[in-house]
């Protein structure tokens, strides 16, 4: 699996996800994880913790799940059509975790529950992703 982390963060290179220094860390059958800073390239003006950077982060990791999911001799491409979060506390510390499991796994749609997390482990966002596959 550390293997497949790697492409992961190989394939998202120059991209707005490395602009961000969102980084994967963990794969699993089902889940994904990913990491992004709490910094100067994910805050608002006052500091805090951007709720668009947030739900960047979780569209990435529900993108990145649903891809992982299909077989690779199919041809495919997967597209977010629905996302919404929950933005509950205010991050706390230099970064947060996201996990992102399945919902739903058919064969056109997933639909991806995205957890994040800060470094304490206190729920800070809850986001619920729809991805098409075409």
């Amino acid at each position: 699996m550390e293997n497949d982390v790697k492409q992961l963060n190989e394939f998202c290179r120059n991209t707005l996800v490395e602009h961000l220094g969102m980084e994967f860390t963990a794969v699993g059958e089902g889940w994904l994880e990913m990491k992004m800073p709490i910094d100067h390239r994910t805050c608002r003006p006052d500091g805090a913790l951007h709720g668009g950077a947030n739900m960047a982060l979780a569209e990435t990791v529900a993108g990145a799940l649903s891809v992982r999911s299909v077989p690779e001799e199919i041809r495919f491409h997967v597209f977010g059509i629905e996302v919404n979060g929950n933005h509950m506390k205010q991050a706390q510390g230099k970064y947060v975790v996201a996990r992102g499991t399945f919902i739903h796994r058919g064969k056109r749609t997933h639909v991806v529950q995205v957890e994040i997390r800060d470094e304490s482990g206190v729920l800070v966002t809850v986001n619920r992703i729809t991805n098409i596959v075409v």
